[in-house]
């Protein structure tokens, strides 16, 4: 298999580069009912969907942005009201516009909208969508990928249907990606060619800035500016990181009507992966040029750990963005390969086996501990500490990633059904 050529490694960046409004497992939801909404040319009377564990979990206790309601039926509700496929993760944009939510809260509240655990199947990241209007009736099926739509049936008869691939085989992971690879192209691009990773730092600080101003989930980053202003805590770079990463996460998990960059399809990954690096830029006084290198190399680290273990698994998803950004943190400082190698084994060595137990108001600690965990191995590896060569961390820095991969497609398959026993029992 090849090595990744530069337009390559920039063809994966702007895959990565999708923008989102609300949580990502909702709103594959809400664009598979758009869908068959666009299909059966008006709202449909009736909606079925159904959903792997991985969708279902992460649905449960989300916000839904505009809503004030949390769960998958409203998010399949309103996308099979106001949902336009043309949107892609921005599917529910138009929820406060008109009457929208009323009407979708009225097919809730009707028992219109049901919503089913699909026990078979095909992939972690699956959502069928069966909508009927009339005589009229429509099954949109999205794989893989949360905007992967790959049949659409109308009547029985075929619309639409692509293969069935997983999103990591598409455009340009096919290719040779290794970290000494994404090392030598982030020194090497032209920054141009990159500079459109500001959009998505862009992005997220201001849903971060939402999530300081209004009273958001749990209040994480409101509490540690709060405290900081009493002279509890001090002003330094892991609080101030600590602060925009978890108001940006407050704000989105509790349905806050504005999108963020996301990363390997996750909007808290999007968040992760960005403002830990822009604060650290801001923090040092470091140029755009560097903010956009240091950037490419969050994006890039962070979804090659992902090639190994897909977008939904019992691992949360904030293990592999945070160490995406302790890579940009430590490039950010001025350190070498070998201490970015560092500090990649020390995350491994510390977060790897947090599990993702759905998407919710509590995903904003994941953050923080993600991004606390993410300063405090750059500052480690700046100083010369180095993980030993023990548990799943190997001498070979591919070899590990691959490690982490294995444990999360594979070591926590049996975990990731216990918590939807778990989670399904309340």
């Amino acid at each position: 298999m090849a090595q990744a050529t530069d337009k390559q490694m920039i063809e994966i960046l702007k895959r990565e580069a999708v923008p989102a409004l609300g949580c990502t497992e909702p709103v594959a939801c809400a664009l598979a009912c758009a869908r068959c909404k666009e299909e059966l040319g008006g709202v449909p009377e009736s909606i079925d969907v159904y959903v792997s564990g991985n969708i279902y979990k992460n649905g449960m206790g989300v916000g839904i942005p505009g809503t004030g309601m949390v769960g998958l039926p409203i998010a399949a509700a309103l996308g099979a009201v106001c949902g336009k496929t043309v949107y892609g993760l921005e599917v529910l944009k138009e929820v406060s516009v008109g009457n929208n939510l009323e009407v979708a809260k009225e097919l809730v509240e009707q028992g219109m909208v049901k919503v089913h655990l699909k026990e078979d199947a095909p992939d972690k990241l699956y959502a069928e969508a069966v909508c009927r209007k009339g005589n009229g009736t429509v099954k949109t099926v999205i794989v893989h990928g949360h905007t992967n739509i790959v049949l659409v049936e109308k009547d029985g008869q075929t619309v639409f249907c692509k293969e069935e691939k997983p999103a990591v085989a598409e455009e340009g992971k096919c290719v040779e990606l290794s970290l000494a690879r994404i090392w030598e192209f982030v020194h090497q691009v032209d920054v141009k060619d990159i500079e459109f990773l500001l959009e998505g730092a862009k992005m997220n600080e201001t849903i971060s800035d939402e999530g300081l101003k209004g009273k958001f989930g749990l209040q994480i980053g409101r509490t540690l500016k709060e405290n900081i202003e009493k002279g509890v805590l001090a002003d330094d770079l892991l609080n101030r990181v600590l602060i925009r990463a978890t108001a940006a996460s407050d704000a989105r998990m509790d349905g806050c009507e504005k999108p963020v960059m996301t990363n390997s399809g996750s909007g808290n990954q999007g968040i992760t992966v960005y403002l830990p690096v822009v604060v650290t830029a801001e923090r040092f006084g470091c140029s755009q040029e560097q903010l956009v290198r240091a950037l490419a190399l969050s994006n890039l680290v962070a979804a090659h750990i992902h090639y190994y273990m897909g977008h939904l698994s019992a691992l949360c998803g904030i293990v592999i963005a945070s160490t995406g950004s302790a890579a940009a943190i430590t490039y950010l400082m001025g350190g070498t390969y070998e201490q970015v190698v560092n500090t990649i084994k020390t995350m491994s060595s510390n977060l790897t086996g947090m599990m993702c137990d759905g998407a919710k108001q509590g995903c904003a600690l994941k953050v923080y501990s993600g991004t606390s965990a993410a300063v405090q191995a750059s500052l480690l590896s700046m100083q010369g500490v180095k993980t030993r060569n023990d548990g799943i961390v190997e001498e070979d820095i591919e070899k590990t990633i691959r490690n982490i991969g294995v444990i999360a497609s594979v070591g926590m398959e049996q975990t990731d059904k216990t918590i939807l026993s778990v989670m399904c029992r309340k």
